[in-house]
């Protein structure tokens, strides 16, 4: 079956990837140790969202506001478990791993001089027409940039550092020097070498450790800083086209106008994960136009460019040549600069449409997995962006109610959902409950969890508003009838191990049985009155070490607890030490 690549009107499910995240791992990636990053549905309160966790065993030690992540710590060696248990909680979008990655290219030929790629790409034609606005801003997130390097250091604004939380961006290991020189650096200062984005401004971010491993968490942090900031493109020269944070992080930079180019990776061969549509993921071509060995290919390829032995600047003040999909990226995120430079009433989509829609057609026919739509052409898309001066968006998004339907009858917690499309992008759906606004979603599928137990039997009133870039709404609504048994029955549950009068040495292993007419959330241990421990998911266990234990006679009872916070107690049991 052939891979179907988006057209204008843009439909994805982070719901679907985060989902496929457990069938294969990012390459060159490697799970951050006692980490979690767990993204909430909206209707999901922070009161349940904490209960959750702490049934886990994870403890929130960041969030991603703006995104609606959390940074959760937790034991090492816990975070299998933890995540496969958030995961099966009702409201949870998902729990992965804080991901770190490593860079998409490493250094080639230093002495290699010159900058074949502009010929290439059709950049000194481009620039004929335009060479990009001062008040264009590329945001590079990366290692960091050289602060005082002078094909640089002119064009830097609102620098900071998502991994350490200040303005350091200085660059900790030189990547990300030569990918913002390959995107911006000054031009036509007889000095160095030229940036694809003449002009434009550079928003240098440092994401990384000093080794230059980027995480999950500090990337979709940039891109919520950066977008805050007003800039128009970001680059990512990781391969993260298929992590759910940095998605996430993704579609809110977009939401605000802006476009995101990611690194396919090096890797050399096919990567199974799926297209999104809120970022370019960009492939590599060498001198000939042909796909660069090394270049990762697969569905979430949409354009491919130059990534051999190009020429920018060097931490230190100096230049070389450098290969990689880390540098393919950065000049399609220039050239995406020049785009919004030529036409800054562009929508993102509408700057990714320009850029895929203009690209110079490699490989098979159309798209593919290697090039996708064809090898980037500054100028092609540069004219393309012009021609579309004048253009007014003044078709509102279509939306139709997936569930509830009209006339359904719903109680507890139940899921909506809506499918809402447009001609450039839905950016935000918005749920609304006789008339009060209850959540906002920015991605499809536009979901929110409503728990209907709130309100009183009877008729209700749903309404959803899709809005796009250039604030067009479309709304659907519909009537349910809310029809809620309230849930009082408490769980059952017993102490199988150890029986009464049992005597004990050392450590203390006890095993509890739980039930409920609607679904155990967890089983606590209590000893002598005071909480010892708890497990989420039968069997029930738990262990108590014997310094916690003092000679002689001990009470044990198990708590177990449903989704409506009744409580079992178990019968005591008592051991003796």
């Amino acid at each position: 079956m052939p891979v179907m690549k988006r057209s204008i009107t843009r439909v994805a499910s982070l719901f679907g990837l985060a989902a496929s995240m457990s069938a294969f791992a990012l390459a060159d990636s490697t799970p951050a140790t006692g980490r979690l990053l767990v993204k909430f549905g909206n209707g999901v309160s922070s009161a349940t969202a904490s209960s959750y966790l702490n049934q886990a065993g994870a403890k929130e030690i960041g969030s991603l506001f703006k995104l609606g992540v959390k940074v959760v710590s937790l034991p090492a060696g816990k975070e299998k478990a933890a995540s496969a248990a958030l995961a099966r909680k009702p409201g949870v979008v998902f729990a992965s791993p804080d991901f770190k990655v490593a860079l998409s290219a490493t250094p080639n030929d230093p002495m290699f001089g010159n900058q074949w790629h502009h010929a290439k790409i059709g950049t000194p034609t481009a620039w004929d027409t335009v060479i990009g606005l001062g008040t264009v801003t590329v945001a590079i997130l990366d290692t960091g940039c050289d602060p005082l390097h002078p094909d640089l250091m002119s064009k830097y604004v609102h620098g900071w550092n998502t991994y350490e939380g200040n303005s350091n961006f200085a660059d900790v290991h030189g990547h990300g020097t030569a990918v913002a020189g390959s995107a911006a650096a000054i031009t036509n200062n007889g000095l160095g070498v030229a940036g694809v984005a003449w002009n434009c401004q550079i928003m240098p971010i440092r994401i990384s450790d000093l080794n230059g491993y980027g995480y999950s968490s500090t990337v979709a942090d940039a891109l919520v800083y950066a977008a805050d900031r007003g800039a128009r493109v970001a680059n990512i020269s990781y391969q993260f086209s298929y992590d759910p944070t940095v998605l996430w992080g993704c579609q809110y930079f977009q939401s605000k106008g802006g476009v995101v180019t990611i690194s396919a990776g090096n890797t050399g061969s096919a990567h199974p994960g799926s297209d999104t549509p809120y970022a370019l993921t960009v492939s590599a071509t060498d001198g000939n136009d042909n796909l660069a060995s090394w270049s990762t290919t697969g569905p979430a390829v949409d354009i491919s460019a130059p990534g051999v032995n190009i020429q920018s600047t060097n931490r230190g003040g100096g230049y070389g040549g450098w290969s990689g999909t880390s540098f393919s990226a950065p000049i399609t995120a220039g050239v995406a600069a020049l785009v919004v430079s030529a036409n800054l009433s562009l929508s993102a989509s509408q700057i990714q449409d320009v850029l895929t829609g203009t690209a110079f057609d490699r490989g098979t026919a159309g798209w593919d997995s290697l090039y996708g739509w064809g090898r980037v052409d500054a100028n092609a898309a540069v004219q393309r962006a012009l021609s579309l001066q004048g253009y007014v968006d003044n078709q509102a998004p279509s939306v139709v109610f997936v569930r509830p339907t009209n006339g359904a009858t719903v109680s507890n917690t139940t899921s909506v959902e809506v499918n809402a499309t447009d001609d450039t992008g839905v950016t935000s759906v918005s749920f609304y409950v006789n008339g009060t606004l209850v959540a906002t979603d920015m991605s499809a599928p536009y979901t929110y969890s409503w728990d209907t137990t709130a309100l009183g039997n009877g008729s209700h009133n749903l309404r959803a508003e899709a809005r796009d870039a250039r604030d067009n709404v479309g709304s659907a609504q519909v009537s349910v009838n809310v029809s809620n048994t309230v849930d009082t029955t408490p769980p059952v549950t017993t102490i199988t191990s150890p029986k009464t009068n049992t005597k004990i040495r050392g450590s203390l292993s006890v095993s509890a049985a739980a039930t409920d007419n609607i679904g155990v959330t967890k089983v606590e241990l209590w000893v002598n009155g005071v909480l010892k421990s708890t497990d989420t998911s039968a069997p029930f266990s738990f262990s108590v070490g014997g310094k916690q234990l003092s000679s002689g006679t001990h009470t044990l009872v198990t708590k177990a607890y449903d989704a409506r916070n009744n409580v079992g107690t178990s019968s005591p049991v008592t051991v003796i030490k």
